[in-house]
């Protein structure tokens, strides 16, 4: 046996042993939490509303991040280059505005009215007795988060394969079994604590590994200096068009739309401590959003053909870098990051899905005249989670989209459908349930069709136009039908 093979062989056993740890370190926190959120469909869902600042914070921004920040947004600065910083921006700004002003509107409104989940703010809202609007969230939650899921269980799929020489389809339903166990045990609880832990992963990962490897380059002036040998427009961020920017500057317009993050808003213990929480979490958006985009820079800089990466694929860089330049122990602390950023999404989008389903749905539809006991609906719910994974790993084992695309096309339409709405619904007592309904028709129709429109779709994100028409589209039809 060679020494290349032998020092193979101690990458693969010494990174396996490192991520086994931390998924004892998960599974361990599900167990944990596994009373807790056993007793009562508050407490399984959010967390029965005394979740700590901190740990909303990290798990606010981390749960909004996924396999999207470390896989997608490496991948994408790794073909555009610095112009590709705009995909970040957005969120960030959105994100502490949110946090700011949204937050503690929508918690307050929360508690005053026993809100669980999102459909349950919006029917409290508008008094929606027959169940129409609660329906119509329900059926667009299951169309955006089965994709969304599906992307995490993909990005899962890739890491392992990446990383381990494991079958891609074999890593994706691996994936699916390790973030269906912690979820279903612990319920919110586990998900949000889990979360807090893995974000330390994310932040360790993406501060350490692009400082090793610019420094195994030479140095940062190195770096530009291979950059701009190879095209001067990687080092512009301005090197975009008017469409390119506006597009990834509207990424940011999907956080107030999609429900995984406002379950934090509502499940903090004090709506006090949201100020707080917004300078802890976008501290940490800054800097996990700074590390992707250096990893996405210096592995051009490395890797000057995108044929030079596994499969040709840029959303292999990260583990790839990772593996070249870190100590295997290290190594399968990056891969734990990944694996930290897919779970931190998934499982949340699993408990918001699954809400839908057992509390809004069950619950408050088809049995809304019966008195149905909590032991009973947290079962129910976590039965749910089981039926929820296994139609998107279904989804994920035949999805050809790179995960970038296809988690845009989740977070736009949740974000096109939900954002505008649910500012009207806090802060404009003029929104009427039928404006309502109406917007959320409007933002995902045109999601749907901007995406699978090339022209429309080469021009500018969807979420961009979606989330102009549904704001539009409830506003003129609440003035139409306002009583």
């Amino acid at each position: 046996m060679t020494e290349s093979q032998v020092f193979e062989l101690a990458v693969d056993r010494y990174a396996v042993y490192a991520f086994i740890g931390y998924l004892a370190l998960l599974i361990g926190i599900g167990l944990y939490s596994a009373r807790f959120s056993s007793s009562g469909i508050s407490e399984f869902f959010i967390g029965g509303r005394k979740m700590n600042k901190v740990v909303i914070a990290l798990s606010a921004v981390v749960s909004g991040r996924s396999a999207w920040l470390l896989l997608g947004v490496t991948g994408l600065v790794y073909v555009q280059g610095a112009s590709a910083i705009w995909a970040v921006v957005g969120y960030i700004v959105v994100e502490l505005i949110l946090f700011l002003t949204y937050a503690k509107k929508l918690r307050e409104f929360s508690e005053e009215h026993d809100c669980i989940t999102v459909p349950d703010f919006f029917a409290e809202r508008f008094g929606d007795k027959t169940g129409t609007l609660r329906s119509i969230l329900i059926i667009t939650f299951l169309i955006f988060m089965v994709s969304y899921v599906s992307a995490q269980f993909v990005a899962g799929g890739k890491a392992f394969s990446s990383s381990f020489g494991i079958e891609q389809n074999t890593g994706v339903l691996l994936s699916a079994i390790i973030i269906l166990a912690y979820t279903v045990l612990g319920g919110f609880l586990a998900v949000s604590l889990t979360d807090a832990f893995q974000a330390f992963f994310m932040i360790f990962a993406l501060v350490f590994l692009p400082f090793i490897a610019i420094q195994d380059l030479g140095g940062w002036s190195v770096m530009i200096e291979q950059l701009e040998f190879q095209d001067a427009a990687l080092i512009d961020p301005l090197a975009l068009s008017a469409g390119a920017f506006i597009g990834f500057m509207g990424i940011g317009l999907g956080s107030p739309g999609n429900p995984h993050i406002l379950s934090r808003y509502m499940a903090i213990d004090d709506a006090k401590n949201l100020r707080f929480a917004a300078g802890i979490g976008t501290f940490w958006n800054i800097v996990m959003a700074a590390g992707a985009v250096l990893i996405g820079l210096v592995g051009r800089a490395y890797f000057s053909s995108i044929e030079m990466l596994p499969g040709a694929d840029s959303e292999n860089l990260y583990p790839y870098l990772a593996q070249l330049h870190l100590h295997p122990v290290l190594f399968g602390i990056v891969i734990a990051s990944i694996f930290a950023a897919i779970m931190s999404t998934a499982d949340s989008q699993l408990l918001v899905a699954a809400s839908s389903v057992v509390r809004d749905w069950y619950q408050k539809i088809l049995k809304r005249d019966e008195e149905i006991s909590q032991k009973k609906l947290v079962l129910y719910s976590r039965l749910v989670v089981v039926a929820l994974v296994v139609v998107a790993l279904l989804f994920g084992l035949v999805a050809q989209e790179l995960v970038y695309w296809l988690v845009l096309f989740a977070w736009a339409g949740l974000g096109a459908a939900l954002g505008p709405t649910s500012i009207l619904a806090l802060y404009w007592k003029g929104t009427t349930k039928e404006g309502v309904i109406s917007g959320i028709i409007t933002g995902t129709l045109v999601t749907i069709v901007w995406y699978f429109i090339p022209v429309l779709k080469s021009s500018m994100y969807e979420l961009v136009p979606a989330f102009i028409a549904s704001g539009l589209v409830t506003v003129l039809v609440s003035k139409w039908t306002k009583e």
